[in-house]
């Protein structure tokens, strides 16, 4: 693609960016229209689990033969076709009758945003063939992705003060409009020329091992392990990815390449992502509740409140560039933890009548450390593999990103709910008002002398919140030392690797 002229180039990367900002609005909207689609559904405890995994489950098990399959057919197709479906899934959602209806458009929507993740990223391997250039594309690529996350609860908070809770996957529509016209015209096509035969066996493989994984991890987080359907959703992911694995052994032209985590900087970059992710979606949610039920700010102040955090995000995926040409990989991605950590450190000392400004100035470095410590993995990964392959890696990135966040929001989400509930002195109340600071404040809004009540489960989540902010700390300060080994040695600009012999 060294063809691609340079005002093509970054506008193939601006409509990438539109595609990502997509998914994530997507991945938080729903949180906020609960609620509401509570009242209008009535989905029993089983339905509405449903409801808000299937999307996750459908998502993360589609990756790796979605990127295989851009590979294959071409990546501006598949970003096209599964923008379209997208977009069809977002209108079949938001006007969803029925709670069955409702969870076959989640799924839908999880296996179309399952096209979008890795053809944005092997679209930008393939337009950016100057490293520098990649790197700086990246992290913009990255910035959007963080900033998705921070409109999502603004937008969908604006909705749902006028309208009803489907109104809120609507905004998907004429997004996808955009990004598939200006795709059309936009995006130069791009696939491997040599693709092989896709095994159907390692997709089968693939899709039943991640889907159970991220269930036994998200089913772990909602009700312990002790469950027959968790243990045998474990044994099953488990086995089936091992096999998975051996498989790719074996194959002339395998799904994964497993051959590349031999290689110390790709295991240690994929390990980086997942940890990144594993804090930073986690903070997020934490961070949420904060504003909302430790503040009392309503959905859309609490959105606007974590726009600093994407500010930091943003500057540090768009500088990362800079700082790797001048210090290397290895220290970029130490410095990225460093700040991170120096984030997590703060948000630790936020209480419960800490001043906004100060809340503001950490989010901003903790954004700018967790974005630039992303592009860094993200690139060396892309840059590891021939650009033909680029939706294969690009799944595995996405892929560490997806049970990143699962893992982070089953395991630090389960952190801070356990000191939460351990700080809680309130005899008389009934354990379902114990679980959450939303349900022991519902709760107490209902007796005479709420004020002091609620003070003290506001306090216990502040304790249960710090807790969580040093065990993250404490990880990233390990991450950065383990990138510092991993990444010791990768050259700041890497090369062209060798295409893939057929």
């Amino acid at each position: 693609m060294s063809d691609v002229s340079a005002r093509r180039r970054w506008s193939a990367l601006a409509v990438c960016c539109l595609a990502q900002l997509l998914i994530t609005l997507d991945l938080t909207v729903l949180h906020l229209a609960v609620p509401k689609l509570l009242e209008d559904l009535r989905p029993t405890a089983t339905e509405f689990l449903w409801i808000t995994d299937i999307y996750g489950f459908t998502l993360a098990g589609f990756l790796v033969t979605m990127g295989n399959l851009g590979d294959r057919i071409g990546r501006k197709k598949l970003l096209l076709i599964g923008s379209t479906v997208f977009g069809a899934a977002s209108l079949a959602t938001a006007f969803a009758p029925n709670v069955e209806l409702l969870i076959t458009a989640r799924a839908l929507l999880g296996v179309s945003a399952a096209t979008l993740m890795p053809s944005t990223l092997s679209i930008v391997r393939n337009v950016f063939t100057d490293a520098k250039q990649r790197t700086m594309a990246i992290g913009l690529w990255s910035g959007v992705a963080i900033l998705g996350i921070g409109f999502g609860p603004v937008i969908a908070g604006f909705l749902l003060s006028y309208f009803w809770w489907g109104s809120v996957f609507l905004v998907n529509v004429p997004v996808v409009a955009v990004l598939v016209l200006a795709g059309a015209f936009v995006l130069p096509e791009s696939r491997n020329p040599k693709p092989g035969r896709l095994d159907a066996g390692s997709v089968v493989l693939s899709i039943a091992g991640m889907i159970a994984i991220v269930y036994t991890i998200k089913e772990i987080a909602h009700r312990g392990f002790g469950h027959a359907d968790v243990l045998i959703a474990a044994i099953a992911g488990v086995t089936a990815l091992a096999l998975f694995v051996r498989r790719q052994r074996h194959l002339a032209e395998p799904l994964i390449d497993v051959k590349l985590f031999r290689q110390r900087a790709f295991s240690a970059t994929v390990g980086v992502t997942l940890v990144a992710m594993f804090v930073q979606l986690a903070t997020s949610l934490a961070t949420a509740q904060y504003f909302q039920l430790v503040l009392g700010w309503s959905p859309i102040r609490s959105g606007l409140a974590g726009l600093p955090g994407m500010a930091g995000a943003l500057a540090g995926g768009a500088l990362c560039g800079l700082v790797v040409s001048k210090i290397g990989r290895a220290a970029t991605v130490a410095i990225g933890c460093a700040l991170s950590a120096a984030g997590f450190l703060g948000l630790a000392q936020v209480g419960v009548d800490t001043g906004y400004p100060y809340v503001a100035a950490v989010m901003v470095v903790f954004g700018a450390g967790v974005a630039s410590t992303l592009t860094v993995a993200t690139d060396t990964v892309l840059g590891a593999v021939p650009k033909e392959r680029a939706g294969a890696a690009s799944a595995i990135s996405e892929t560490a990103n997806e049970l990143g966040a699962a893992l982070g929001i089953a395991i630090l989400g389960s952190v801070l709910t356990a000191v939460y509930r351990s700080r809680l002195d309130l005899p008389g109340f009934p354990d379902s008002a114990k679980e959450t600071l939303g349900s022991t404040v519902a709760f107490a809004q209902q007796l005479p002398a709420a004020g002091p009540v609620i003070r003290h489960a506001q306090e216990a989540f502040m304790t249960g919140l710090q807790t969580t902010m040093y065990v993250s700390a404490g990880l990233l300060a390990v991450l950065g030392v383990v990138a510092l080994i991993g990444l010791r040695g990768v050259p700041k600009v890497i090369e062209e690797p060798e295409p893939v012999a057929a």
